[in-house]
């Protein structure tokens, strides 16, 4: 088996999204929203939230890593599969966001190609097995 480009190039966009979301998103959306006056238990799910999906940003990130590089066992296709359509699916949670509120939610433009790329890596793995 190959290197799978398509997966390496997902992981270094996902690893980028995984560190702006980190510190960027941090500074720009978090932290106004812990100094406004919204109740407490509101701030500490919302900051709980917040980091469960930059957990999932970088976790996702070492599987696509994982089995981008992987050049001697057979990757988890069902597994690269599942964390590529949820890409997909968290892209479309902001496109309808953006359109419902009429408001560019521009998260879409990194999750999209993450979850794309990642469907090609598997079929094009499908086809060099």
């Amino acid at each position: 088996m190959k290197k799978n480009k398509y997966w390496i190039i997902a992981g270094v966009i996902n690893i980028f999204t995984a560190i702006l979301h980190l510190i960027g998103g941090q500074l720009d959306l978090i932290n106004p929203l812990m100094e406004s006056s919204i109740a407490l238990q509101i701030k500490t799910e919302l900051l709980g939230v917040w980091h469960m999906v930059t957990i999932m940003l970088f976790a996702s990130s070492i599987f696509y890593f994982k089995y981008g590089f992987n050049t001697t066992k057979k990757a988890d296709i069902v597994l690269v599969s599942f964390i590529s359509y949820l890409y997909i699916a968290f892209s479309f949670a902001f496109i309808f966001s953006s359109v419902y509120k009429s408001i560019l939610a521009p998260q879409w433009v990194l999750l999209l190609p993450i979850g794309i790329l990642g469907i090609i890596g598997v079929k094009k793995s499908k086809t060099n097995a």
